[in-house]
Order: structure tokens, then sequence, then C-alpha cells
């Protein structure tokens, strides 16, 4: 009988206490499912996004998506905790904190993937404040500008072509 009583009382608390999370912690619950919401909602983005964290010095990322792993080269396990100067601006620190003290800014960039090719890019920033309104985050978003750039070239070509006698 004594093995009856526990098993019969464990089953008993876990049904109560599943029942008292949800009751106790809706907010937590929509919380958390609007988290999954927008996780989801990066993930399926088609353009290149990282978060970078905004309170550590080193500026390190702390999310990308799909869409930069592909562009960059970078897997999520190597892009994740490092700099994206170190990743993507060839060391170059200084750029990443002009980038940082003009956010309203889009820029014009020259970046390199993992394979060390250039990506030409246009780079729009983002600040993610918290309820206190201090800066967490920084959203970074990545336009693909590699044919404009190619054309751009192609036309200053044919402009010396033109020019020349």
């Amino acid at each position: 009988m004594p093995a009856v009583a526990p098993a019969w009382h464990n089953r008993c608390m876990a049904v109560a206490n599943k029942v008292q999370r949800t009751q106790a912690a809706p907010a937590l619950f929509k919380l958390l499912s609007e988290s999954a919401l927008s996780r989801a909602a990066l993930e399926a983005c088609g353009f290149p996004l990282a978060l970078l964290d905004a309170t550590a010095p080193a500026r390190p990322l702390t999310y990308v998506n799909a869409a930069f792993v592909t562009y960059f080269g970078w897997s999520e396990a190597d892009a994740i905790g490092r700099s994206p100067a170190k990743l993507l601006l060839r060391g170059d620190e200084g750029a990443l904190q002009r980038l940082l003290a003009d956010p309203g800014t889009r820029w014009r960039l020259d970046t390199c993937g993992k394979d060390g090719e250039p990506r030409h890019v246009e780079l729009a920033l983002g600040a993610v404040r918290g309820v206190d309104g201090k800066l967490t985050h920084w959203v970074l978003s990545f336009s693909d500008c590699s044919e404009l750039e190619r054309l751009r070239r192609e036309l200053e070509k044919l402009r010396a072509l033109a020019a020349a006698p």
C-alpha cells in the first residue's frame, strides 16, 4: 500500500501544478508565445538579419537568421558571441563604432563573407530599448548591393571608353 499512495499523490500534484502555473502566469505564457512568433518571423525573413548586444563592450552577435547564414557563410555557431567587425568588416572595430554612432543612416559597405569574398551591402540599424528606455540590442539588416555595384563599375568603364579619343 505505501507504494500506491505516493504514485497517486504525484499524479494529482502534477495535474494541480499544471493548472496553477497556467492560471498564475498567463502573461508569461503570452510572452513566450509572442517570443516564439517573433523568432519564427525573423527566421522567415528573406534578407540577412542579426542582433547585436549593445550592453556588452565587445558588441557580440546574439542572433543571426537563416538568410544571414546563407549570404555570409557563417554558421549560427560561428557567428553567435563574435563581433560583427571580426566577421564582416575584416576586424575593423572602428568602422563598427562609427556605424553604431549614427544609427539613423543607411550605410553602403563592403563586407566580406566567411570565404573572404567581398559582399557589397546596404546596412540598416535599428535600436531596441528595454522598458527602462536603455539601449539593449541593435538589429542589423543587410541588403545585397553586389549587382548594383557591378553595374556601376561597368558604367564607369563605358564612360571611360566613350571619353577616350
